[in-house]
């Protein structure tokens, strides 16, 4: 596969089928996706992959607390700058629009957006789940290593036939994931990845987001 093909291609899989996924296809993708870079060769991310059981049992855990807390608990970071200016606030609400038109959910039926919303602590039945962490040393440089290092795995991810969908979500329950995986204090999970293979039946996996034209965010000078 070429690589604009996986980047066409890509997308952020909100169904998955209950196929397994080996844990030499896990291997396979995150031995590539090292090769991701980093300034300084630093390589600042961490990796913890569940499935099966240990993947349900967090599941379940996290499903008996999402009636009280249905947003999961604050992050440890910000995953949005507060207040979200212009154009990002209006690219945010179109994309929750277009989401939940695609599922037939109306912005009135706030019960039923929080129940697909609680189906990203489900990884959206994925059956594999990625765990994402970075040393909490590390600074805002090291966090956009970590970002091409996620990009580098969900392009392989469509080279073995599979499908992604990078979840900050799963931030707002990192107590539950840091003791799922026994994260160690110094490191921070940043997101999940649900991994696996698509539900091409689901009526949301048929949403593409938009992107802006290429006049709004670049400039070119100096060419013949």
């Amino acid at each position: 596969m070429k690589v604009s093909d996986a980047l066409e291609s890509r997308m952020s899989c909100r169904a998955f089928l209950p196929d397994p996924v080996s844990e030499a296809t896990i291997r396979q993708i995150l031995q590539l996706a090292r090769r991701a870079p980093s300034g300084g060769n630093l390589q600042p991310w961490f990796v913890d992959a569940l499935t099966g059981a240990p993947l349900a049992a967090l599941v379940e855990r996290i499903r008996a607390l999402v009636p009280e807390y249905p947003l999961g608990y604050p992050s440890e970071y910000p995953v949005y700058p507060s207040p979200l200016g212009e154009p990002y606030r209006t690219r945010r609400y179109q994309n929750g629009e277009d989401l939940y038109a695609a599922i037939g959910v109306p912005r009135s039926d706030r019960p039923a957006r929080l129940r697909q919303y609680a189906r990203n602590f489900a990884g959206f039945d994925a059956p594999v789940m990625l765990f994402i962490s970075i040393d909490r040393s590390m600074g805002s440089a090291q966090w956009a290593d970590l970002g091409m290092f996620m990009q580098s795995i969900m392009l392989l991810a469509r080279e073995f036939g599979l499908h992604t969908c990078p979840q900050e979500s799963w931030s707002g329950w990192y107590c539950e994931v840091t003791e799922a995986v026994a994260l160690p204090a110094q490191r921070m999970l940043f997101s999940g990845i649900a991994l696996g293979h698509k539900d091409e039946s689901a009526p949301i996996n048929r949403l593409r987001t938009p992107r802006a034209e290429l006049a709004e965010f670049a400039s070119f000078r100096g060419f013949g």
